[in-house]
């Protein structure tokens, strides 16, 4: 059977996985000389990996987390300042740090 016939299978059966690993695997398969069983338990690992990556894909989706962010991004000016000191390192007089007991 040629290549093409069975990427249009593939395609048919939505094997994508299988499609895009085919070349790649059949070349080590050659070089090696792997075994047919080996062949096809290399593309259904190709297949099942695909699969797995585009349900995450599709649940990361759905769960419509919001967008990181990074420093770059981030508004400084539209951001609301404290003046009040609320770390006792930052405190001038130390407030907040625990007493000394003699």
């Amino acid at each position: 059977m040629e290549r093409s016939q069975l990427f249009d299978l593939m395609g048919e059966l939505k094997l994508y996985g299988m499609k895009t690993a085919f070349d790649e695997i059949m070349a080590t398969a050659v070089k090696r000389q792997h075994e047919p069983q080996r062949i096809i338990g290399d593309l259904l690992n190709a297949e099942i990996s695909e699969k797995q990556a585009r349900s995450i894909k599709y649940q990361l989706t759905i769960a419509k987390l919001p967008l990181a962010k990074d420093l770059d991004n981030f508004q400084f000016e539209a951001t609301p300042i404290n003046k009040t000191p609320r770390n006792c390192r930052t405190s001038p007089r130390g407030a907040g740090r625990p007493k000394k007991v003699p």
